[in-house]
C-alpha cells in the first residue's frame, strides 16, 4: 500500500490570550491519500482552521504552541525552520483562504508571477506564460487581459479562481481549501467545487476541504471528520456517516442542514414602509493616462419593490448581480442616478439628497464582509456599543450590559466583549455584526450574506433570533442571500435579480414550487443537497445569456437600455 500524502497525528494548539493558555485543537489526527477529498467540518470557532493554518505553519509563533506530529511526504513538517518552510508552503502543500487575500496595490498577473519565479525558478517571461496557462487552468475567462487587472475589478467568484490559480502554482501534492465557497452564490459554487474536482483529477491532488456547509460535504468528500470544540467527534467515510452518524453533534448538524420547514405566514397586507420606485446606479470605469470613461456599468436598472412592516423579502442572484448595490443604495452609500426611496412615504434617498445620519437609527446594514467592517483597533464590545453612544441611548454601563445580552443572543459569552476581530474566526465576526446592528432595534435591517460564514446549527440560531425581534418589533429585513435553504425557510416574498434588473419576484412558495423564469429554475438547480446518494457532476453553467432574455418581465425598463446592459455586462464580466 502507498504511503499517506499527508499524516496528521496528536495535533494540539494552544493560544495565549490575556497571559492564559487556551486549548483550541486537542489530539487531531488523520490522513489523507493522494486523489482523496476529506471534508473537516464543525460550527464556527470548533477549531478547523486553526487546524489548517498549524499544518501550515502560518500560526504565530508568538502566542501558539503546537504539539504532535504532521508529515508530508514523509517529511515532518513541524521541526522544520522558516526557511525550510518557506520552500514547502506553497509548493508541495498549499492553502486557499476563507477570505480574500490578493495583495490590492498589484496585479493578478504579478502576483501570479512573482509565484512562480519562487518556487519553480522560471524566468520573468516563463512564469507570464505559465500565469497564463493557470488562469485559463480555473478557467478565468479572457485570461490574458486579466493578468493586467487589480484585484478589485473582478466579481468574487473570479477572485476566488485567481486564489485557486496561486494555489496550484507550485503543483502541490496537497490542496488546504478553507471555506472557498462560503461568500460565493449557488451557480458560482456550483462552478468552484466542479473545478476543484476537475482539477483534482488532472492534478491527482488530495484536497483538505473545510466547510460548515453539510450540502457542500456531500458533494465533495470522500471522507469526512467533524469537529467540536477542538476536538474530533466522528470520521467516516461520507457516505457512511450521512448514512449513520454516531455522534450526536453529528446527528444535529445533518438535521439542521436538512431542516425543511414551512415558509413563514406572510403578515397582514398594510401600507408598505419602504417603497424603492425605479431606482438606477450606474458606474463609470476608467482608464488610460487621462483617466477617460472606457465603460459605463448599470448595476442596478429601474428596480422597483416595497417592503412592509414584519415582512422579509429575499433579494436573491448571482455575484455582480447588483444585489449588495441595491442595499448600499438604501442606505445612501451609494448614491443613484434615478429614482427614489421612501421611508414611511418620506424620501430619504433620490439624486441630490443629502444623507441623512439620523436615518441610521431606523436603517441598519450587516455588511458581507465582517472583517472590513469592524475596526481592528477597537475590542468587539467597544465596536457593538459605539452605535447605542452615539446616538445617546443609554450610559456606558447600560451599554455593557446591552452588549452582554446581545453577545449571548448570538451565541457568543459575555466575556468576549473585552477581545479584538483578530481573535475570533470569520462566523464568529459575523455574529458581532450581527449584534451590532440589532443594538439600535432599528426598523429595516438589510442583511447583506448575513448568515454565510454560519455553520448550520448557528445559522438557525441566528435567523431564530431575527425572526423573534421580527415579531416583537414588526422589523422588516430585506435579505440579501445567496442561501437558498434559509431564504426558503424565513422569507415571505423572493425576488429574484439578475445583470442588474428584477427578473422575477412573489411569495415564497410560488418561487421554490412555481419557478418562471429559466435562471430563477437554474438558481434553484445548483443548490446542494446534503445527500452523498445525490452527488451530481455539477456542470459549469453558462454565463453568456443575454439581457433581453429578461424584458418582458420589467418592461418598464426600455429595450435600449436593456441591449447596452447586455453589452456592457458581457464586456465587462467575461472580456
Amino acid at each position: 500500500m502507498m504511503r499517506p500524502v499527508l499524516e496528521v497525528e496528536n495535533l494540539s494548539v494552544d493560544i495565549q490570550s490575556d497571559g492564559e493558555w487556551r486549548s483550541v485543537v486537542r489530539h487531531i489526527s488523520f490522513t489523507l491519500d493522494a486523489g482523496q477529498t476529506l471534508a473537516l467540518v464543525g460550527e464556527s470557532g470548533s477549531g478547523k482552521s486553526v487546524t489548517a493554518a498549524a499544518i501550515m505553519r502560518i500560526l504565530p509563533a508568538h502566542n501558539t504552541r503546537v504539539t504532535g506530529s504532521v508529515l508530508l511526504n514523509g517529511q515532518a513538517l513541524l521541526p522544520l525552520c522558516e526557511k525550510q518552510m518557506r520552500a514547502v508552503r506553497g509548493g508541495d502543500i498549499s492553502i486557499v483562504f476563507q477570505e480574500d487575500c490578493l495583495n490590492p496595490v498589484f496585479t493578478i498577473g504579478y502576483q501570479l508571477t512573482e509565484h512562480l519565479i519562487q518556487h519553480q525558478q522560471l524566468s520573468r517571461r516563463q512564469a507570464r506564460q505559465e500565469a497564463i496557462v493557470l488562469l485559463k487552468k480555473v478557467r478565468l475567462s479572457a485570461a490574458e487581459k486579466r493578468m493586467d487587472d487589480y484585484p478589485h475589478q473582478l466579481s468574487g467568484g473570479m477572485r476566488q479562481r485567481v486564489m485557486i490559480a496561486l494555489a496550484l502554482a507550485g503543483r502541490p501534492k496537497v490542496l488546504i481549501a478553507d471555506e472557498p465557497t462560503t461568500a460565493l452564490d449557488v451557480t458560482i459554487q456550483a462552478q468552484i467545487m466542479a473545478l476543484l474536482k476537475l482539477l483534482q483529477r488532472e492534478e491527482g491532488m488530495a484536497v483538505l476541504f473545510i466547510t460548515h456547509d453539510m450540502g457542500v460535504v456531500a458533494e465533495m468528500a470522500d471522507r469526512t471528520l467533524v469537529m467540536q470544540a477542538g476536538e474530533v467527534k466522528e470520521m467516516n467515510s461520507t457516505a457512511a456517516l450521512f448514512a449513520r452518524p454516531q455522534d450526536p453533534y453529528t446527528a444535529r448538524l445533518l438535521a439542521a442542514a436538512r431542516h425543511d420547514a414551512r415558509p413563514p405566514t406572510a403578515p397582514a397586507a398594510a401600507k408598505p414602509l419602504l417603497e424603492i420606485v425605479g431606482l438606477s446606479c450606474r458606474f463609470n470605469l476608467r482608464g488610460g493616462l487621462l483617466g477617460r470613461v472606457k465603460q459605463r456599468v448599470h448595476a442596478v436598472e429601474q428596480i422597483s419593490l416595497q417592503l412592509r412592516r414584519g415582512e422579509t423579502l429575499a433579494l436573491v442572484g448571482e455575484s455582480g448581480s447588483g444585489k449588495s448595490t441595491l442595499g448600499r443604495a438604501l442606505v445612501g452609500l451609494v448614491a443613484p442616478q434615478a429614482g427614489r426611496v421612501l421611508l414611511n412615504g418620506e424620501p430619504i434617498v433620490a439624486p441630490g439628497l443629502p444623507l441623512r445620519t439620523d436615518l441610521a437609527r431606523r436603517v441598519q446594514m450587516i455588511f458581507q464582509d465582517p472583517w472590513s467592517s469592524l475596526n481592528a483597533r477597537m475590542t468587539v464590545g467597544e465596536a457593538i456599543a459605539e452605535p447605542w453612544i452615539y446616538h445617546r441611548l443609554g450610559d456606558r454601563r447600560q451599554a455593557r450590559e446591552r452588549v452582554a445580552e446581545l453577545l449571548h443572543l448570538v451565541g457568543l459569552t459575555p466575556d468576549m466583549a473585552t477581545r479584538y476581530p483578530n481573535e475570533f474566526s470569520g462566523g464568529q465576526r459575523q455574529r458581532i455584526c450581527i449584534a451590532r446592528a440589532l443594538i439600535l432595534e432599528p426598523e429595516i435591517i438589510i442583511a447583506d450574506e448575513s448568515v454565510s460564514a454560519l455553520d448550520a446549527l448557528v445559522k438557525m440560531q441566528v435567523m431564530q433570533l431575527l425572526s423573534e425581534l421580527q415579531q416583537k418589533l414588526g422589523t422588516a429585513f430585506l435579505f440579501i442571500s445567496h442561501d437558498m435553504s434559509v431564504v426558503r425557510q424565513f422569507s415571505h416574498r423572493v425576488a429574484v435579480m439578475q445583470r442588474g434588473v428584477i427578473v422575477e419576484t412573489g411569495r415564497n412558495e410560488d418561487i421554490f414550487q412555481r419557478a418562471q423564469h429559466p435562471y430563477t429554475c437554474r438558481l434553484l438547480s445548483a443548490v446542494p443537497v446534503a445527500d452523498p446518494s445525490r452527488r451530481s457532476r455539477a456542470p459549469e453553467l453558462d454565463n453568456s445569456e443575454i439581457a433581453h432574455a429578461v424584458m418582458p418581465v420589467n418592461a418598464a425598463v426600455p429595450p435600449l437600455v436593456y441591449r447596452q446592459i447586455a453589452l456592457e455586462h458581457q464586456v465587462v464580466v467575461n472580456r
